[in-house]
């Protein structure tokens, strides 16, 4: 745990210099009109996971500097306003979100989060505000191998999932005979798809999407079935002050229609230039960013 806390710590730090949708300069605690109460007095801590566009990636500039992009990202400045406080993005590995959820580091998880039941132990769910769904995707070179999730299911293939997703859950039920194979990140998924070292993965239906614009040789084969469908905010366990205001600040987005604007945003950045990954000790990309 101590390890976690120097991670987290080591993270925030690094965002005070890249904070995209968050302000470019350090800013102090806000307002708190409100007077929740938040693990840092006047911010509001958000963890996520920065591999999964358009939810949340780095866009590039011209010069190839990272800035956090995506409409979670823009959700979650949104909710910082609407709650008077000041945004501090913490960016992991997404299997990491559920330890820091459940050890109350972070007030709230924004990452394309399902709504999973075995998720509620580590945190409170807010008001569903995005209709997301499942697919299972291929390299076009391999598309005649698979035509629906009956022809995933054979011992000879390998089909990915990334670790601790309801993709992973999806993986299990629809695939058991395959090899299962677990990845930290998105990203890993598709290097490992297109090098053919896989040969197909589950994976949300706009993460495929947006990467297919980068990778055209990927290939969608069919949506997943999947009950929960959508898309919530992990809130820490028992802030029932803090997830009310939420939901409020949260409906408002979307009844607006700002929200739709964010996802009409992302979606086109995520078709240009973006990273998605963790960023370096300099605050740069540590692999080479996607090219089209």
């Amino acid at each position: 745990m101590k390890k976690l806390i120097a991670v987290l710590l080591s993270a925030l730090m690094l965002m005070s210099m890249f904070a995209g949708c968050v302000a470019d300069e350090p800013a102090g605690p806000g307002k708190n009109p409100y007077n929740l109460k938040t693990v840092k007095e006047g911010y509001l801590t958000v963890i996520t996971s920065p591999d999964y566009a358009p939810y949340e990636f780095y866009a590039l500039d011209k010069d190839g500097n990272p800035s956090l992009a995506g409409f979670d990202m823009a959700l979650a400045q949104y909710i910082a306003d609407y709650l008077g406080l000041t945004l501090e993005v913490v960016p992991m590995d997404f299997n990491g979100i559920m330890g820091e959820m459940a050890a109350g580091t972070a007030d709230l998880a924004i990452a394309g989060l399902s709504p999973d039941p075995e998720r509620e132990d580590s945190m409170d769910f807010s008001d569903m505000y995005y209709e997301g769904k499942q697919a299972f995707i291929t390299t076009k070179a391999n598309a005649s191998k698979f035509t629906d999730l009956a022809s995933t299911n054979k011992a000879e293939y390998e089909i990915a999932a990334q670790t601790g997703t309801i993709q992973n859950e999806l993986a299990a039920q629809y695939s058991p005979n395959a090899q299962l194979v677990n990845l930290v990140k998105a990203t890993d998924i598709i290097a490992e798809l297109m090098s053919g070292k896989i040969d197909g993965a589950y994976v949300e239906w706009d993460v495929a999407a947006a990467y297919s614009v980068n990778y055209p040789d990927l290939h969608i084969v069919c949506e997943v079935p999947y009950d929960a469908e959508g898309n919530v905010i992990g809130v820490k366990k028992g802030n029932t002050d803090l997830l009310k205001y939420v939901n409020e600040a949260l409906n408002k987005c979307v009844d607006e229609g700002t929200f739709a604007q964010y996802v009409a945003k992302a979606l086109e950045q995520a078709a240009g230039d973006n990273y998605q990954g963790m960023l370096g000790p300099d605050g740069k990309p540590t692999e080479a960013p996607d090219e089209k």
